[in-house]
């Protein structure tokens, strides 16, 4: 029901009005999922239950966060990672709004190809900020769209602060990273890595490797979806580098 209705809706209204109204229009859609089994920790909505998307992927039907939102937005209240000056790219656009009315943080916002809510184009491989500019970074679903994550990663380390911490998640598989310089079609990388503008598949471990290469220290935080699911957290993990 959900999807039918998203998509009615982007087929019949502008998207620059759907995007300047969306949680006005989520609030209308949302009346009936309204409840107290589960809680949005990101918008504090008590809901009945959240919209399964996709094969598992849990939406908050009041703010769109996803279980990945919600789980960062976790990570950074229980790591008190909420202070100073903070880097995100691509923001999904519930974060976006809740960390850009944050008065107690510097937020910037940052996507590339300007298909996220962002404040900068910076280019993650050559990021336009000095050295230790940042207290925290967020860097979700990012590296396996880069073809030189070596330099990326880098980057990544130059522009934290010393004591910084910098939260990274990509989609991971079993096994060593597979990634193939030769595969540069659409058609080619979807067959590969899963989507067409992906250059590899992580693996946890070789992820948390390359990071520490960089100088990196690491430690992997691994969510359960049975223990977290009032929530809507499904199970992943997530790595989080310090500097």
């Amino acid at each position: 029901m959900y999807q039918l209705t998203k998509n009615v809706a982007k087929s019949i209204i502008p998207k620059s009005f759907l995007l300047r109204n969306e949680l006005i229009l989520r609030k209308l859609f949302s009346f009936n999922y309204r409840g107290s089994t589960y809680n949005c920790n990101v918008c504090h909505t008590g809901l009945k239950k959240f919209i399964l998307i996709g094969k598992k992927d849990l939406l908050c039907p009041i703010c769109g966060s996803r279980s990945r939102s919600r789980r960062v937005y976790h990570l950074l209240k229980e790591n008190h990672l909420l202070s100073g000056k903070i880097l995100h790219f691509s923001p999904p656009r519930a974060l976006y709004r809740v960390l850009k009315k944050n008065t107690e943080i510097t937020y910037i916002a940052t996507d590339y190809k300007n298909e996220f809510m962002a404040d900068h184009s910076y280019d993650i491989t050559a990021i336009a900020a000095p050295d230790n500019s940042f207290d925290t970074i967020i860097c979700y679903h990012v590296l396996e769209h880069i073809l030189d994550d070596t330099k990326a990663i880098a980057e990544l380390y130059r522009v934290l602060k010393p004591k910084g911490t910098c939260l990274l998640q990509t989609p991971f598989k079993e096994g060593a990273i597979y990634e193939d310089t030769t595969i540069t079609s659409e058609k080619g990388r979807l067959k590969a890595f899963g989507q067409k503008d992906h250059v590899r598949i992580y693996s946890l471990e070789g992820l948390n490797s390359r990071l520490k290469d960089a100088q990196f220290q690491t430690e992997i935080i691994d969510f359960v979806a049975e223990k977290n699911h009032v929530h809507g957290w499904q199970s992943e993990s997530v790595v989080k580098a310090m500097k």
